[in-house]
């Protein structure tokens, strides 16, 4: 089979999936929407801090994927398996602290001046996605496994299944219904800790039951923390996650600065971030795929055909950009309509998605540098990057413009300038990390 046919089929599975677990979020915007404005403002306040803290661990524990296709490139089966569960001890820590995190979120919304009348309806929803924080870092390392391997196809059919057990729950949570009360926005966490918790019972039923995954020795007993494989984990999986975070966070605490704007261009916002997370599910899951398969031709020690399946990623991460940030200008209007049936929302989330498509084609191109630069154990060198340019030049120059601007530069109380910053960050990040990926590919031979 073609690097072409094995890279679109992965990550079209991949992507099936991703796109149903961003349903979720979609479902719970528009649930939250047309339950009230103030809900809406109450679920992208408290979404972003939740994306913030789970997508920096998600990213640590992403980041062991190259290691376990490497290791399925050399045909170590029972490495994997005594490697996946010195990972569960990376996955407890991490719980932990995202936890600890979650639930004491005051000290975040007073410093970036979230408004009063939200902060208690926040905690409640951060609370309950607090618990149901370690059965989706522990499904992510079941993600991670099937990804390294080459089949994903389980875990597209779990997160599917999945969204119909989400847009009933979270609708009958957040409006009440056959004896419940109407919990708001509370009620789509809820939903979300059902659900986590489904799909985790089901990926362990999965593992015991599967031929697939009898040659990794998986249920072997645990062995005691393996203190230099944990280290490597770390300093693989560490940088990876804090990188991730630096650059979810570079848009997620864009709703935390916007919020003091009031509920209009938090509910603008909203909207266009939640179209940019959908949107990024198609370079995300190209870049899964394409990482997947240059670390096994790595770890089969075919340099070769590891360079061809990173041009041929990074070909069809450029295609796709193009394509779906063109889409977005042309059905920006239409597609604020159906989050929204207030017209100032309307207006102005027209308005930022036009740089939500400057924004896209970008994060395409550095989605699948960044990947694919961790399967050549590059990891520190793109965590500056992102600090530099998306958290100083993005979110800090979008902050400066919005609220520090005069003269010409003003401008009234909108997302814009936010998502105008970021995305020229975000340009400046792909074309470092393009350079980045050149050199370390010319290194390899």
């Amino acid at each position: 089979m073609s690097e072409f046919s094995t890279i679109t089929r992965h990550a079209a599975t991949v992507l099936t999936g991703q796109l149903a677990v961003m349903a979720f979020g979609v479902t719970d915007t528009i649930v939250a929407g047309r339950y009230g404005e103030t809900s809406l403002a109450a679920l992208s306040v408290g979404s972003a801090i939740f994306i913030s803290v789970y997508v920096a661990l998600i990213g640590a524990v992403q980041a062991l994927l190259p290691v376990w296709a490497e290791q399925r490139g050399a045909r170590k089966s029972d490495a994997i398996g005594r490697s996946l569960r010195q990972a569960l001890y990376l996955c407890a820590a991490a719980s932990a602290v995202g936890m600890a995190i979650l639930l004491v979120p005051g000290p975040l919304l007073r410093w970036t001046d979230v408004p009063p009348g939200l902060r208690a309806e926040v905690e409640r929803y951060l609370a309950v996605l607090a618990l149901a924080l370690p059965p989706a870092l522990l499904f992510r390392i079941y993600s991670t496994l099937n990804q390294a391997l080459g089949r994903p196809q389980l875990v597209t059919w779990l997160q599917v299944g999945s969204l119909f057990i989400k847009l009933p729950l979270s609708i009958w949570f957040t409006f009440g219904g056959m004896g419940l009360p109407a919990q708001g926005v509370v009620g789509c966490a809820w939903a979300t800790l059902v659900v986590n918790c489904s799909m985790l019972a089901v990926a362990v039923w999965l593992l015991r039951t599967q031929d697939a995954y009898a040659p990794l020795q998986l249920w072997r007993r645990m062995e005691p923390p393996h203190w230099p494989t944990i280290a490597n984990f770390a300093r693989l999986g560490v940088p990876a996650g804090l990188a991730v975070m630096v650059e979810v966070t570079s848009f997620t605490l864009m709703a935390l600065f916007i919020a003091r704007q009031g509920t209009v261009s938090s509910a603008a916002h909203q909207i266009a971030a939640n179209l940019a997370a959908v949107l990024y599910m198609v370079p995300l899951s190209l870049s899964i795929a394409t990482s997947a398969r240059t670390s096994y031709w790595l770890g089969a020690g075919d340099r070769e055909r590891a360079r061809r399946a990173v041009l041929m990623g990074f070909k069809l991460s450029a295609l796709a950009g193009i394509t779906l940030s063109a889409i977005l200008l042309i059905a920006k209007d239409f597609l604020s309509n159906i989050y929204s049936g207030h017209p100032a929302v309307v207006a102005m989330a027209g308005g930022v998605l036009v740089w939500v498509a400057a924004y896209h084609f970008a994060d395409a191109l550095q989605t699948l540098c960044v990947f694919v630069l961790r399967c050549y154990r590059i990891t520190v060198a793109p965590l500056l990057v992102y600090c530099v340019l998306l958290w100083g030049a993005g979110l800090g120059g979008g902050y400066l413009w919005a609220y520090h601007c005069s003269g010409v530069w003003a401008m009234p109380p909108s997302p814009m300038p936010f998502w105008a910053a970021s995305a020229g960050a975000l340009w400046a990040t792909a074309a470092l990390f393009i350079a980045m990926l050149a050199r370390a590919i010319r290194r390899q031979g």
